[in-house]
């Protein structure tokens, strides 16, 4: 027997491995499973190169649990150690500067793994005791079992092995009990080895027989061996594809087509990606790429290694070139890694370029599902932008779709207003916006329809790029307004009669929970609607960005603010100015010539006092003029208090009130009781 101490500076290895590799210590099997998949496929290796003469036999990695002995073991038929190969590979830990390297590594497992090489020791994350017992290829050689309690010390001895390969026994401690259950390692190998290149065994597959789960002769094979990205294209036909896809992602729905990478210069790569149909929710999609190196796992953490917006694709990317056992920070700043991510952008936007010029109704066909994902990688990638403004593409309300150089040709005679702007109108709801789409479609104007998720937030960007552009919701002012043109139809109302009907309208407006209702007076025409609500579009857009940008929470608590438009061409709204003449003109008559009075004092006294220095004015005078305005707010009060009464009993002004407040949803609760009512008694 030989007894020794691991070649390493410091005593501290174990404790390092046991304290700051625990936050990742499932990884142990990966690293296990991996390096017995490595040992066999240098079996292989060696057979091909006929420098193995012998039969090569069943080459599958094996694990099992027994969970009395409280052990995990994983076997392989691969090349297998020599004592000094032992000696070299495991005793001999290449490692310096501990203290340093605990300081600078402490936070971050995965890298410690990497950088020293360490693969191996994760084992005595779970472990108290850890054996491998191990018989070389070459002709002659014995079986030896190393043996280490996770202290430097290690014995190495004669051991029974008739075949090569190695066994790795772990001898699990009490506090990693959960890995001596065969779901927790089933689970893991799932996770970490179901794409590995040699077949992987964890115990037998089992069948229902007399009322109960028997194991049956055959391996329980957790891995297929040649995945499909390492096939070529040329071999595979389409349903191959959905086939895979419905392996990684069982419960979605099938993707929409699909990219194969496969490149060897400047780097290595593999993999197929795939197009998922998301219409809403991007959190939900996200994160389900997953990296693989030589078909082991790695993570499906992608984000910083691939660019944001392809975080929504689903798939699998299989590069040598990105380093095993290192952590995503070490990912996400490696050179190589940017260069992959890179090569990606250009191929998902390529793919979609030839998809748009080979077919495009079948590319306007899955425009919907695609919008979310191009809109997404517009906004987070200005190269990309630069590649995807050619076939990106908007659609209108009647489903038709341009691509945004067809459509800024189609608008530009109708819609430049006044300045030389070119205004895109939107809808963000066909049916809640019907109305407004309709009179615009009167005027000859084009709506697109905006009804996706990231929508506010590109509409903002379409207008820092396109030139002399700006966008408006159909529904931000009434259709006259929405494009000013020169010609403006003056308002043919006199000024009291417009205070009057704004005065009627506004007195009776409901009390709405955070939302702020102005009321206003535009002369639109007979044909259109007596009264039409607007909601501002600064603020609109404001409110919904501020879901989206940090800094921007103030806006979220403003009341959204409305205006209610009243048509004075309307024969209503007509009928209800004549109406409150008629009825309050005598109670106003007194209080109209009173309120001029005052204000006539109130001018001429400002008048007086804007020739005299502050400090020349009296505290007469200042009183004079602090009484002479109360004097007039206590007559227009009077005047409101007069209006307001007779509205109050005005069915008409209630009713047109409501209908406005019913055709934008903000009709509810008693206050739609009410206007059925009314609306049945004034059919009666």
């Amino acid at each position: 027997m030989q007894k020794g101490n691991i070649g390493v500076t410091t005593e501290n290895i174990f404790p390092v491995i046991k304290k700051f590799l625990y936050s990742d210590h499932e990884i142990f099997l990966r690293e296990m499973v991996s390096n017995a998949v490595d040992a066999t496929q240098k079996m292989k290796t060696l057979a091909e190169r006929g420098e193995f003469k012998g039969e090569l036999g069943d080459l599958t990695v094996r694990i099992a649990v027994d969970k009395d002995a409280k052990t995990i073991t994983i076997s392989d038929r691969g090349i297998g150690m020599t004592e000094e190969e032992i000696d070299k590979y495991i005793n001999q830990i290449a490692f310096s500067g501990v203290n340093d390297f605990l300081e600078k590594y402490k936070d971050n497992a995965n890298n410690i793994i990497g950088h020293f090489g360490l693969g191996f020791y994760s084992s005595f994350m779970v472990s108290d005791r850890v054996e491998i017992i191990t018989r070389s290829y070459r002709d002659g050689a014995k079986a030896v079992k190393w043996s280490c309690d996770g202290s430097p010390s290690y014995e190495i001895d004669d051991a029974e092995r008739d075949d090569r390969g190695s066994d790795i026994v772990l001898h699990i401690s009490d506090d990693c009990s959960e890995y001596l259950e065969k779901a927790t390692i089933e689970g893991l190998l799932n996770k970490y080895c179901k794409f590995m290149a040699v077949p992987v065994a964890f115990g037998k597959k089992t069948e229902w027989k007399d009322g109960k789960q028997v194991d049956t002769e055959e391996d329980n094979t957790i891995n297929k061996v040649e995945p499909l990205w390492t096939k070529a294209p040329s071999t595979l036909k389409e349903e191959d594809y959905k086939s895979f896809y419905r392996t990684l992602y069982p419960m979605h729905d099938e993707p929409m087509f699909w990219i194969h990478l496969n490149v060897d210069y400047p780097f290595n790569l593999t993999g197929i990606l795939y197009f998922p149909r998301i219409k809403s929710n991007i959190d939900l999609q996200r994160n389900k790429i997953q990296l693989y190196c030589n078909q082991v796992f790695v993570t499906d953490q992608v984000e910083g290694i691939v660019p944001e917006f392809l975080t929504l694709l689903h798939g699998v990317i299989d590069s040598p070139d990105i380093p095993l056992n290192v952590s995503r920070s070490y990912l996400q700043s490696d050179r190589d890694v940017k260069k992959i991510s890179t090569y990606i952008t250009k191929k998902v936007s390529d793919r979609l370029q030839s998809l748009f010029k080979e077919d495009r109704k079948g590319f306007e066909e899955k425009w919907d599902d695609l919008k979310l994902f191009i809109n997404y990688g517009m906004l987070s990638d200005e190269s990309f932008y630069d590649r995807a403004k050619d076939f990106a593409l908007f659609k209108d309300v009647d489903g038709k779709y341009f691509t945004y150089e067809e459509y800024r040709t189609l608008i530009k005679d109708q819609q430049t207003d006044k300045d030389d702007q070119l205004v895109y109108l939107y809808a963000t709801n066909a049916e809640e916006h019907y109305s407004y789409i309709e009179a615009a479609k009167a005027k000859g104007y084009s709506v697109l329809l905006f009804d996706g998720q990231l929508d506010t937030p590109t509409v903002s960007m379409f207008e820092q790029k396109f030139e002399k552009s700006r966008f408006t919701r159909v529904d931000a002012d009434i259709i006259e307004r929405l494009i000013p043109q020169k010609d403006e139809k003056k308002e043919t109302l006199a000024g009291e009669q417009r205070d009057n009907l704004s005065a009627v309208f506004q007195s009776q407006l409901p009390k709405l929970d955070k939302a702020e209702i102005y009321v206003d007076v535009e002369a639109m025409g007979e044909q259109q609607q007596p009264v039409v609500i607007t909601q501002s579009e600064y603020m609109r857009r404001m409110k919904d960005m501020s879901r989206y940008q940090q800094g921007m929470g103030f806006y979220a608590q403003m009341p959204d603010s409305y205006s209610l438009v009243l048509n004075s061409d309307h024969p209503l709204v007509k009928r209800v100015l004549s109406d409150c003449e008629a009825n309050t003109s005598e109670a106003l008559k007194p209080i109209v010539s009173e309120l001029k009075g005052q204000e006539a004092r109130l001018a001429a006294l400002h008048q007086s006092q804007d020739k005299k220095k502050p400090e020349e004015i009296t505290q007469e005078e200042k009183d004079d003029l602090s009484n002479t305005q109360k004097a007039i707010d206590e007559q227009k009060n009077k005047k409101r208090d007069v209006i307001a009464n007779y509205a109050k009993g005005n069915s008409i002004v209630h009713q047109l009130i409501d209908l406005a407040l019913l055709q934008n949803g903000m009709l509810k609760g008693a206050a739609l009781d009410a206007f059925l009512k009314r609306s049945v008694e004034l059919i009666g």
